[in-house]
């Protein structure tokens, strides 16, 4: 990933919080065809390793189950809030008018090896872990075991568990560190309520 050192995300924290709030990932792979891209929700578990540990499940039909894809090297890409900039946005616009668009937007790629898990516990708890993290703030909260119990044991025959221990991380920030205090001011004025104007005034602090 192109990475200008001004953008340059290294806090290890702010990094896992962007994979928690926003767990859908891209998985890119490289198969026998070129290279392949399946999305996947992931749960992050920051304390397993230095780097994290992301867990997941796929279907079995998926060719990423079949057993010459295990033990590869895998990039997981977490996108957070993304926002077109325009010019207008920019107090300096009125200044000079040198002002151009642009598009903001946080990322983290999580680098590692991927291993299949066929572990009918492990799914069964991977899976409780997930649906419980996601129901959580719904006003009724639905559980595994609301269904019947012969059903999620075909489905959980449909699918195989995946784990990726995370060798690297890179982050990238792109929210207008580049840009002078009075430009970043006026774009925080002119995004307000949207969640990159959050991200803006974080990186000012």
């Amino acid at each position: 990933m192109y990475l200008p050192k001004h953008f340059a995300e290294t806090d290890i924290g702010v990094m896992h919080g962007l994979m928690r709030t926003h767990p859908f990932a891209t998985l890119v792979t490289q198969g026998p065809d070129g290279l392949d891209a399946n999305h996947i929700p992931l749960h992050l578990d920051p304390s397993a390793g230095p780097n994290g540990t992301l867990r997941g499940h796929i279907a079995r039909a998926n060719p990423l189950a079949n057993d010459s894809t295990v033990n590869r090297k895998i990039l997981a890409i977490f996108k957070g809030p993304d926002c077109y900039i325009s010019p207008s946005g920019y107090a300096t616009k009125a200044e000079h008018g040198k002002v151009v668009p642009t598009w903001n937007y946080a990322a983290v790629h999580a680098h590692g090896e991927l291993r299949l898990i066929d572990d009918r516990d492990w799914l069964r708890a991977q899976l409780d872990g997930l649906t419980a993290e996601h129901e959580a703030d719904l006003p009724h909260p639905w559980s595994i075991d609301d269904a019947p119990a012969d059903y999620i044991d075909k489905m959980l025959g449909a699918v195989i568990g995946i784990e990726i221990t995370i060798d690297r991380l890179v982050g990238k920030w792109k929210v207008s560190q580049n840009q002078p205090a009075a430009n970043q001011a006026s774009l925080i004025a002119a995004l307000d309520g949207q969640p990159m104007a959050d991200l803006i005034r974080q990186q000012q602090q």
